[in-house]
């Protein structure tokens, strides 16, 4: 495929992009940002967390978007009293027959909305681990696998928050964005009061777009050209987290515990393909490295307790990594 073939591809997947944006608007106002999150993991098919306070249209954001794909949508709803066999499914001895036969699980869907997923105990988290990053489950002696498209997409409380579990650095690693969203503005609240307090009706919004049109664009997505030039930068940019001295980040210097993994290299750049693709481009530009950092990066780095005295959190410390590193 050539360039100009690629660029025509993007046009055309630009403009189908836009109408699950269309539906998921009229239902959830005043969250574009957590929304074209969301559609960059579609497309980069990477799993999304998205921590919030209660009451910011988490769940209703991405039940909504499910509903604008034609896709096999399940939700769990995490509790601390849940078994790994509540997500993955489990196996069910039949007495006359004397065999066992296999009761999937939620986990076994194209889009899983994992609800309030910190307050699900160690196991159930390493349960849904697996699948998050095989891909497939293994009930008894039996590996089955997930299918394409497969992405968890699962919202937190912040941690500060009562009856909440950590998530293990192994898990958060997994998700290739965390998104961290506020309260509305005052004029968005507003609208929210209008459509959902006043209306006799709730809206819904209609399937837009199928599992093959997703894959078929993720296979566009990877064609997206990248500079060497910008691939040093990403690199640039991900090494700073782990010797920001080196960086010439003095002011770093006793800030992190820990940086950010190859992992994080990997999907800077597949988000920024896919940020290139949503705004009607064949090439990354830093511009897109630098519109999806603090969502690849806030997870990865490990803050030290000096940090935490002065008050300072990773998206802090990505900041300084951003005004410091020479953008090409």
């Amino acid at each position: 495929m050539t360039a100009a073939q690629i660029g025509d591809e993007v046009n055309i997947l630009q403009e189908k992009f836009n109408a699950p944006k269309a539906e998921v608007g009229k239902v959830v106002v005043g969250q574009d940002n957590m929304l074209h999150r969301l559609l960059l993991g579609l497309l980069a098919g990477g799993h999304v967390l998205i921590e919030g306070v209660p009451g910011l249209a988490k769940t209703l954001a991405i039940s909504t978007l499910a509903d604008t794909l034609d896709v096999k949508f399940s939700r769990i709803q995490f509790t601390p009293d849940m078994l790994p066999g509540d997500i993955t499914g489990t196996q069910i001895f039949n007495p006359k027959e004397g065999t066992y036969s296999i009761k999937r699980g939620p986990v076994f869907g194209n889009l899983v909305l994992a609800d309030e997923i910190n307050r699900a105990p160690a196991k159930v988290q390493a349960a849904l681990l697996q699948a998050m990053q095989e891909g497939q489950v293994t009930l008894g002696d039996e590996t089955m696998d997930l299918g394409e498209p497969f992405l968890v997409m699962a919202t937190q409380n912040p941690i500060e928050q009562e009856g909440t579990y950590p998530l293990p650095e192994a898990q958060l690693d997994r998700f290739m964005l965390k998104v961290k969203i506020s309260y509305p503005s005052k004029e968005d609240e507003i609208k929210v009061l209008d459509r959902m307090a006043g209306a006799a009706t709730v809206p819904k919004a209609s399937t837009v777009m199928t599992p093959k049109e997703i894959l078929d664009a993720r296979e566009v997505v990877r064609k997206i050209f990248v500079d060497d030039k910008v691939k040093r930068y990403v690199v640039e940019l991900v090494s700073a987290t782990r010797d920001p001295v080196a960086a010439g980040m003095t002011e770093l210097q006793n800030l992190i515990e820990n940086g950010a993994s190859v992992r994080a290299s990997i999907n800077l750049v597949k988000l920024a393909k896919a940020n290139a693709l949503l705004e009607g481009r064949s090439y990354i530009s830093p511009h897109d490295v630098k519109t999806i950092a603090h969502d690849v990066l806030r997870h990865r780095i490990l803050v030290t307790y000096e940090a935490e005295a002065e008050g300072k959190n990773s998206d802090d410390i990505i900041d300084v990594i951003l005004d410091n590193v020479q953008v090409p």
